[in-house]
């Protein structure tokens, strides 16, 4: 019962540290709320995030801003067509001990160790190079020498790529995007918020942002996360999404069967379950509905999913087949519980 009433209240601290990070960020970030939003449960779902926007939409600004004000160390790495995977996991090199005069080889970690690593344009350079980051991230940790060497904690990549320029560029596969938990798309500002953007930017300084959470309270909010019930309902709801993506499932509308050459695998569906979780604590809530989990599918789907030919020659995305699916879905429960 103590267990209980200590992650009740420890789930209303998140809430009100999410609050107060929101607060924060909004100093020198304006509009992008749903962004900051689905960067924050990524983080306490123990999450990666890939960040799709054109230049200039302050998505750097944005990531080194959440670093702040949690306290976390933060690093960023621009990734280029001669980028090596030694220059994010580090590379041993040849030193001399001062005292025995003795050579031999010592590991200098790379700009990966770190808390919150911003990786811009990771679809700049070539698989092999993207290979040495996506294992770390799965991992959580670096192999070198004969050696392991774990990732400090907690430990998050940010990824941006652009979405127009494709010269140049060797796009993520499939099985690789599927190790990032969000594909969360960066919209271009609203007329109002370009010109407070223009105001703020153009005008004084505005206010430092100041420290809200810590590494080691992060790493007890994840457990925390963790630890919050799902109802077997919201199981089933969860797997009812995901399986109604795969094009050769029984079950699959129609429209899936003809418009969607694959579909998620059981990853989505646990992370599904896990970002719902993390949703719901960052709203002050101990239990997940089914609104927790139809929120963050369109980020967790967009990526897993991948349109026929025949829908992408009508104009149809990923984006319009996952909102067409959770549209028939909640229809099908309404007309169901009705």
């Amino acid at each position: 019962m103590t267990d209980q009433t200590d992650d009740t209240q420890a789930v209303e601290k998140l809430g009100q540290a999410r609050d107060a990070i929101v607060t924060e960020l909004r100093k020198t970030i304006v509009g992008m709320d749903e962004v900051i939003d689905q960067m924050m449960i990524a983080i306490f779902a123990k999450g990666h995030c890939l960040l799709v926007g054109v230049p200039g939409l302050a998505k750097t600004l944005l990531v080194s801003s959440l670093a702040e004000t949690m306290s976390l160390g933060f690093k960023r790495i621009q990734f280029t067509p001669d980028l090596m995977p030694s220059d994010i996991t580090g590379t041993e090199l040849l030193q001399e001990d001062p005292e025995t005069h003795q050579r031999r080889f010592m590991f200098q970690k790379g700009p990966v160790f770190t808390n919150l690593l911003l990786a811009d344009e990771i679809n700049r350079t070539p698989p092999k190079t993207q290979a040495a980051l996506l294992e770390a991230m799965q991992e959580k940790r670096v192999s070198s020498g004969g050696e392991d060497y774990k990732l400090d904690e907690p430990f998050f990549v940010l990824a941006t790529q652009n979405p127009i320029e494709q010269e140049g560029t060797y796009p993520l596969p499939e099985a690789q995007l599927d190790r990032f938990l969000f594909n969360i798309r960066v919209k271009y500002p609203t007329h109002q918020e370009e010109l407070d953007i223009m105001k703020s930017v153009t005008g004084e300084i505005s206010d430092e942002v100041k420290k809200v959470v810590d590494g080691p309270a992060i790493v007890e909010f994840q457990k925390v996360v963790r630890r919050i019930p799902v109802a077997d309902p919201i199981f089933e709801y969860a797997a009812r999404i995901v399986r109604s993506t795969r094009p050769d499932e029984p079950d699959a509308p129609e429209f899936v069967k003809k418009l969607m050459s694959w579909g998620a695998g059981p990853r989505a569906s646990l992370n599904l379950i896990l970002a719902g979780k993390a949703r719901a604590a960052l709203r002050g809530r101990c239990h997940v509905s089914e609104d927790d989990i139809r929120a963050v599918a369109l980020p967790i789907l967009r990526h897993r999913v991948i349109p026929s030919f025949a829908a992408r020659s009508e104009g149809m995305t990923s984006d319009t087949l996952v909102e067409r699916l959770l549209d028939e879905l909640s229809t099908e429960g309404q007309r169901k519980a009705g």
